[in-house]
């Protein structure tokens, strides 16, 4: 099959689940919403095919927009103020970690500490814009908090783009997705969204009233990988992620820089015809943002 037979069978094939989509989009976006990482890779025939979409619910995109390429208007409220915790980590915290058998593309940096550190209390990501600062909820998620400082302690971020911006038009919610280190986020690469850091933990914080407001930082996974958290997470843009299942660990609201990602988000996306997962998980923002760095304190 030449190049351009195959394109014209994608675009084909995106225009009949854009179809199938907006029919179910009524009954389905409050259900489902894409907030994920693919969990892992088959080769077949010579493919790629994604064993895990980058979707709560049945795997499905309710609102994917193939074609689109209109800016999105962010939500123009707050950031989230992060809820008060009735109870603090114990002092004998333990964190365990496993290698991460998916499958999936990695940058293997080792694993974290057992005993995390509860006095961290915000991360701040350098990007080519500017610093995003965040509140970390650390006794809330001390595992996902170790986890992320670890991996900054490796400079694993360091000079990664984020891959993904999702917006009401293309995906039914609002968020900028990153920590794929792999990622190119040029619109091109079907595997973006992929990168894994070699290992996974389970889920925090999920108890309870969870929040995804405007401004929450939350791990990214696949719906049918409970569990499974690793490198790539999600900042909120607008409060659309509340209608998101809790299923993913929040573990920060953003303080400083919000003001950066709405002019992202304004910047608008490159839709990537080529995405394996078909529901717009490697669509990146038109406006590159790079981090530099990460670091907690």
């Amino acid at each position: 099959m030449s190049a351009e037979d195959r394109q014209s069978r994608l675009a084909r094939e995106h225009k009949e689940r854009q179809a199938k989509r907006a029919a179910q989009a009524t009954t389905s976006s409050k259900r489902n919403a894409v907030i994920g990482a693919v969990a892992a890779v088959v080769v077949v025939a010579g493919g790629l095919f994604a064993g895990v979409t980058l979707l709560g619910g049945d795997g499905d995109d309710p609102k994917v927009n193939a074609a689109a390429t209109g800016s999105p208007s962010p939500s123009e409220t707050p950031a989230a103020t992060p809820e008060p915790t009735p109870t603090a980590a114990p002092a004998n915290t333990r964190c365990t970690y496993r290698k991460d058998t998916s499958g999936s593309p990695m940058k293997n940096v080792g694993m974290p500490p057992a005993r995390p550190n509860l006095k961290l209390k915000t991360m701040t990501i350098a990007t080519n814009h500017g610093n995003v600062v965040i509140d970390l909820a650390t006794q809330q998620a001390p595992c996902t908090v170790n986890s992320f400082a670890f991996l900054a302690k490796k400079r694993f971020f360091d000079n990664t783009k984020c891959h993904r911006l999702a917006t009401p038009e293309n995906s039914g919610v609002s968020l900028l997705q990153c920590g794929d280190p792999q990622a190119k986020a040029d619109g091109k690469n079907p595997t973006d969204g992929q990168g894994s850091s070699g290992y996974v933990y389970d889920s925090e914080n999920l108890d309870g009233e969870v929040s995804y407001a405007r401004g929450t930082v939350a791990v990214a996974q696949a719906m049918d990988a409970i569990n499974e958290n690793g490198s790539q997470f999600w900042i909120s843009l607008g409060d659309d992620t509340e209608q998101v299942e809790k299923a993913y660990t929040p573990f920060g609201v953003v303080s400083q820089g919000m003001e950066i990602l709405d002019e992202i988000a304004k910047g608008g996306w490159i839709t990537n015809p080529d995405d394996i997962t078909g529901d717009g998980g490697s669509n990146a923002p038109k406006i590159p943002v790079i981090i530099k760095s990460v670091r907690l304190s």
